[in-house]
């Protein structure tokens, strides 16, 4: 008997416990992902990034530019890390590349899961891009939240190991966006 009593109370105890606590609601991974891009030191480099997961599953990139040497290309990447304490950049570490390929320009699938391609700068400096990929994801396999977005000096030739693309004049991290309301 006492040990049906026991049991008896430690059933209604875990359930008292269990009523009172905060229920949490089953939350599905982010689709849609932002980067803020601010100049490394002594540039001018801003604007946004975004990420869009289509229902196919692919990524629609797209980014708005400003402060670009006009009517230049300019490279733009997803790096390893998500660190801009470093004001020239470096912090971000190199081209995020999960899968160890080599580096080169869309629409090759044989490139790093970072190698954007190059932004066209106008006479005003501004910039804009859409790209589809499926080589990451906002939140999933080889997910992009939390790595960085790098805006370089210099075009993305293509070359190896990482395009000769120079110096980097933009970067912030990539977060979750807010949902839309």
């Amino acid at each position: 008997m006492k040990k049906l009593l026991g049991s008896t109370s430690l059933i209604c105890a875990l359930l008292a416990l269990a009523s009172t606590s905060p229920v949490r609601a089953e939350s599905s991974a982010p689709t849609k992902a932002i980067c803020v891009v601010v100049p490394t030191e002594g540039n001018k480099c801003h604007g946004t990034v975004n990420f869009d997961t289509a229902d196919d599953g692919k990524v629609v990139v797209t980014a708005e530019i400003t402060g670009l040497v006009p009517n230049q290309m300019h490279a733009i990447h997803v790096h390893e890390f998500g660190d801009i304490s470093d004001l020239s950049g470096k912090s971000a570490g190199g081209h995020y590349n999960p899968e160890g390929k080599p580096h080169g320009l869309p629409p090759s699938d044989d490139r790093h899961a970072g190698d954007l391609g190059n932004l066209k700068a106008d006479a005003d400096g501004n910039a804009e891009l859409e790209l589809v990929v499926d080589n990451f994801s906002v939140a999933g396999k080889d997910a992009i939240i939390g790595r960085a977005i790098v805006v370089h000096a210099l075009p993305d030739d293509g070359g190896q190991p990482t395009g000769n693309a120079g110096a980097r004049i933009g970067f912030g991290v990539i977060g979750i966006a807010k949902p839309a309301e």
